[in-house]
């Protein structure tokens, strides 16, 4: 198996540390306010990785973490004139419904920064006492950047270019405006907890650094996150848990790519951010999860309507070639298995592995037209089991093509059904004029008509 490494900057042979176990991080939500699609491409992208390493004979532990301390948390409790708990109770319950409703499975851990305040304040103490960390005059507690000399190696920068590239904030207490904050000082009405610094809170990157070392160790393989990551937050990740373990920290980075909207990055000011229950209130989600399956991990993905229809076709062709079929283990060509697998070995490749799933449905609408039956129920069988590595191909076939048909159709579905009952009626009295007449009525209005042996099926043409 061939990983990017976004360390290295190239694909790499994959052996976890501990032979048949990866140990895998993914840093999570902070919760102060509904997931947005953004989100929902890391979410997806790390679900189907961790599937297919089970499915590839692994035993994954899966870490995800919670921020549920945070400015922002803070903030938007203020706003809503709620206390914090009750904030970062409502938004992980809602991340959680989004999670179910996309297919997304639990991840095997869920740490939340507040039940691992004594973890971060032990790891932030070694920094101190290492001299990596010190305490300014305004109380917080920062870390010394330029002490540890491999800084800026995951984004290929040093940090002096850093310092003249990035947004960063500059306090007179640091000694560097490069340094960044470990420990916060208490403030007025916000929440806190004791430490040999003071009351305070833990900042923002060394909560990642705590509950990855707690839950995976010292060293593990796999890190996960987004695009926007990589710099400041798991350049000081790295930072922070090598200087306070003296261990090499992570074996494997992995990034998901960029989600855009229409072309343009999505943005509230451009008024095309959207949450993944504004999504999924007007489209399937399935069609969105295989939206955001179909293109690579790591390469950017467009939201917008026309790829939104081109993923319910093609799913429409995944179930048409399932429906009224009993899928039976049995004996297929070892090559869709095969070819599966080897795509999904080279770094995760979802867009190739779809195309042998396509091929396996041109294979399986075969043996239907030739009556192969026993042949069939074996390849629909294959079909649903790669699919399902995917997260996809999970439902029953007749559920899904019926769910969306009601929406935006261009007639009424009884009206549909009674032109389809009358076009049946002149194909029996063999008047193929007025048979043809009611299809092309029906083609005009974005209506396709499919016949089987089964009878006549209908779909919207996007």
């Amino acid at each position: 198996m061939q990983i990017y490494n976004t360390l290295t900057r190239r694909k790499e042979a994959f052996r976890p540390i501990e032979p048949g176990h990866v140990r895998m991080y993914v840093c999570g939500m902070t919760v102060y306010d509904y997931c947005h699609l953004g989100h929902a491409r890391v979410l997806v992208a790390f679900d189907v990785i961790v599937r297919y390493l089970r499915a590839h004979g692994y035993t994954v532990t899966y870490v995800r973490n919670i921020t549920d301390i945070d400015d922002k948390i803070l903030e938007r409790a203020r706003q809503n004139d709620e206390s914090i708990d009750a904030l970062t109770e409502r938004m992980i319950e809602a991340m959680h419904e989004d999670e179910r409703a996309l297919g997304i499975l639990p991840p095997d851990s869920e740490p939340r920064a507040t039940r691992h305040v004594d973890d971060i304040i032990d790891m932030i103490r070694s920094l101190v006492d290492k001299g990596y960390a010190y305490r300014a005059d305004n109380g917080d507690v920062y870390y010394r950047v330029r002490r540890f000399e491999q800084y800026g190696r995951l984004n290929n920068r040093n940090p002096d270019e850093m310092r003249a590239g990035a947004r960063i904030e500059v306090e007179t207490a640091k000694e560097d405006p490069l340094d960044f904050v470990l420990w916060k000082s208490a403030r007025p009405g916000e929440p806190c907890w004791p430490s040999p610094w003071g009351d305070g809170r833990p900042g923002w990157h060394i909560e990642c650094s705590a509950m990855s070392t707690c839950c995976l160790g010292d060293t593990f393989d796999i890190h996960g996150g987004g695009p926007d990551l990589t710099f400041p937050h798991h350049e000081n990740e790295i930072a922070q848990s090598e200087a306070a373990t003296g261990q090499h920290y992570v074996n494997t980075w992995m990034h998901a790519g960029a989600l855009r909207v229409n072309e343009e990055k999505m943005s509230k000011s451009l008024g095309n951010f959207f949450t993944i229950r504004d999504v999924l209130e007007s489209h399937d989600p399935e069609v969105v999860r295989y939206l955001l399956v179909a293109s690579h991990y790591r390469s950017p993905i467009n939201y917008a309507p026309d790829t939104l229809n081109e993923a319910r076709r093609s799913l429409e062709r995944f179930y048409h070639a399932l429906e009224n079929i009993t899928p039976v283990a049995g004996e297929v060509d070892q090559r869709w298995n095969e070819r599966f697998h080897a795509a999904m070995a080279d770094d995760f490749n979802t867009p190739e592995a779809l195309a042998v799933l396509f091929d396996l449905v041109r294979e399986l609408n075969r043996a239907r037209r030739e009556d192969k039956d026993v042949e069939a129920g074996a390849l629909a069988f294959e079909l649903h089991r790669l699919g399902a590595i995917l997260g996809l191909l999970e439902r029953e076939p007749a559920e899904f093509l019926s769910a969306g048909k009601g929406e935006d159709l261009p007639l009424p579905e009884s009206e549909i059904e009674a032109l389809i009952e009358a076009r049946n009626a002149a194909r029996h009295a063999k008047d193929f004029v007025e048979a043809d007449r009611i299809r092309d009525e029906l083609a005009g209005q974005g209506i396709v008509l499919k016949d089987s042996r089964e009878g006549t099926r209908w779909r919207i043409e996007h």
